[in-house]
């Protein structure tokens, strides 16, 4: 499922478009209904309990990467708490009190300098709190979004990328269809068709996500198997320089120990292995 973003149901600009017909009207000596509106809806109710978390992201200073995601991932989770029956329910009627007072597409039309991050966070509380898969990619996107402008500085999407992708991995299996998914696609750009070891790895990967324990023997029995295969394969190489570089990463293949947890990284890994060991066995 991809999310479409929408106006109507964006609750920061709803405010600040309120805010700006209420600044409009009176300029033109006319009595605005938007002040009603906005003390009606942005009292003490959902509408502005969202309206906060917005503004926290919006409006917040330049932080760290690392405070920036923390603040967003903080944002999702208090949002998941609102009151999603009553936060429609103003979001119908808020809607219907402007369409009565405003014509609805002049409304609308009004640039917002901030539209992008805006309809990022209103995709992000969406994603968070739909029952739905939502398209991976789309999170990302949102988040480069709201990481760039709150840091400041561009990230790195890959890094984004693999962080989402462990938060799905930790998902029910249905979602970890989608982390594999994700994992497929990101290593087929870089090194194209998967072996059959390689999709073994992968198989593994997704059956056992949850269950660190048996993950953990898998890649450690893995490595054993590949440090046992590029030791035979080494002889085989006639350049020697290559012959050293291949023996020092061999020495890289350690076992992770009882307090280690797989992580990403781990299956990347093992997928370039068993490429390296099957351009090998070509040669050879």
């Amino acid at each position: 499922m991809k999310i479409k973003h929408s106006k109507y149901k964006n609750t920061g600009i709803l405010f600040e478009l309120l805010v700006r017909q209420i600044a409009s009207d009176t300029v033109s000596g006319k009595d605005s209904a938007a002040i009603a509106i906005v003390k009606k809806y942005f009292g003490k109710t959902e509408l502005t309990k969202e309206h906060k978390l917005y503004q926290a992201l919006i409006t917040s200073k330049a932080l760290t990467e690392g405070k920036a995601e923390s603040l967003i991932n903080s944002v999702l989770d208090i949002s998941s708490r609102l009151n999603k029956t009553a936060l429609r329910k103003e979001k119908y009627n808020i809607i219907k009190e402007i369409r009565n007072h405003y014509d609805i597409e002049e409304f609308f039309k009004a640039k917002i300098s901030n539209y992008t991050q805006y309809a990022a966070v209103s995709n992000l509380i969406e994603a968070h709190g739909s029952l739905e898969f939502i398209e991976p990619s789309q999170v990302i996107d949102n988040k480069v979004t709201l990481l760039e402008h709150i840091t400041r500085k561009e990230v790195n999407v890959e890094d984004v990328k693999d962080r989402v992708l462990e938060e799905y991995s930790k998902m029910d299996s249905g979602t970890r269809i989608l982390a594999y998914k994700m994992l497929l696609e990101k290593f087929n750009e870089k090194y194209g068709d998967l072996t059959p070891a390689q999709k073994s790895v992968l198989k593994e990967y997704i059956n056992n996500v949850t269950n660190t324990v048996k993950l953990r023997e898998f890649v450690n029995e893995q490595f054993s198997q590949i440090n046992k295969t590029l030791t035979e394969l080494i002889p085989t190489v006639t350049d020697k320089t290559t012959q050293i570089k291949l023996a020092e990463v061999a020495t890289l293949l350690q076992p992770l120990d009882k307090t280690q947890n797989v992580k990403d990284e781990n299956i990347v890994s093992l997928l370039q292995y068993h490429q390296l060991i099957a351009e090998l066995k070509a040669i050879k």
